[in-house]
Order: C-alpha cells, then structure tokens, then sequence
C-alpha cells in the first residue's frame, strides 16, 4: 500500500476493518462481488465483441454486393452507382459509429451500476469506508480498502488461519 492511503486511514477505520474482518464473512463477500465483477466484465466483453462481428458481416456483405453490382453495370451509370455505393458505405459507417456508442454507453452505465451494488452490499456487510459515492478520490479509497481486503484474505489462506 501506498503510505498516503495508509495516512488517510484513520486508526478507528483500520481498528473497525480488522473486527469486521474477524468472522470471514467480509471475506466470502468480496469474493462473490470479485465473481459477479468477472463474469459481468465477461458479459459485457462478449456482446461488445458480437456487435462488432455483426458490423464487420454488415460492411463484408455490403462491400460484397458493391463489388457484384460494379461486375454487372451497365457503362452508362458507372458514376451513379459508385456514386450510391459511397452514400450506402457512410451511411454504414455512420450506423456503426452510433451503435457503437450506444454500446459502449451500456456497458459504461452497467459497469456503473455494478459499482453502486458493490458498494450497497459492503456498505450493508458493515465494511467501513464503504457507501455509494462517485467522488473519484472516495472510490479509489474503496478501491485501495478492496485491494487490501483481498490481500489479507490471501495471507490468511496461505498461512491457514481462515
């Protein structure tokens, strides 16, 4: 850890963290969040990965039917064609642009929320230092109180305490 997160913990938060750590509870907590995270991050991973393979058949397919379409033309609305063809790819890369966004909105607002639950469930387990906020400098506390967590737990597994 850091000294400065260790100076912004107070002896009482430090004192209150170890008692609620006592049972294991907090513990088996933090590692179902720790799955949930995971397999949400997983989730979210995968259908972002599905809309971009979807985008990518899209501009394959259309490319595909630009390029049949110029093989059977007639030479006298060459430049009409390749003219609509341009208009159909923008419009395309503008539709992917935007769902795109949108996606990456989702994802954002659902990480988000998935942070807020966290916070919710520790807040309610008695962890101290934890409640919902968005204050960037809180969350990287809460974060640096998780890490520490993790790494108690990990010290106490090897050594068989738990």
């Amino acid at each position: 850890m850091v000294s400065s997160f260790q100076q912004r913990l107070s002896y009482n938060t430090l004192s209150d963290l170890a008692l609620a750590l006592i049972d294991g509870t907090v513990y088996e907590i933090v590692q179902g969040l720790l799955d949930i995270q995971h397999l949400t991050e997983k989730n979210l991973y995968n259908q972002r990965q599905k809309l971009h393979c979807e985008h990518q058949a899209l501009k394959q397919d259309l490319t595909r039917k630009h390029k049949d379409a110029l093989q059977s033309r007639k030479s006298h609305n060459l430049a009409l064609l390749k003219s609509n063809q341009q208009a159909e790819l923008e419009a395309l890369d503008i539709r992917v642009r935007e769902e795109q966004r949108m996606m990456d909105k989702k994802i954002v607002a659902e990480i988000d929320q998935k942070v807020i639950d966290q916070q919710n469930t520790l807040e309610k387990a008695g962890v101290p230092g934890f409640y919902i906020t968005t204050n960037p400098q809180e969350l990287t506390m809460q974060m640096n109180l998780l890490e520490l967590i993790l790494k108690l737990q990990q010290k106490e597994s090897q050594s068989g305490v738990q």
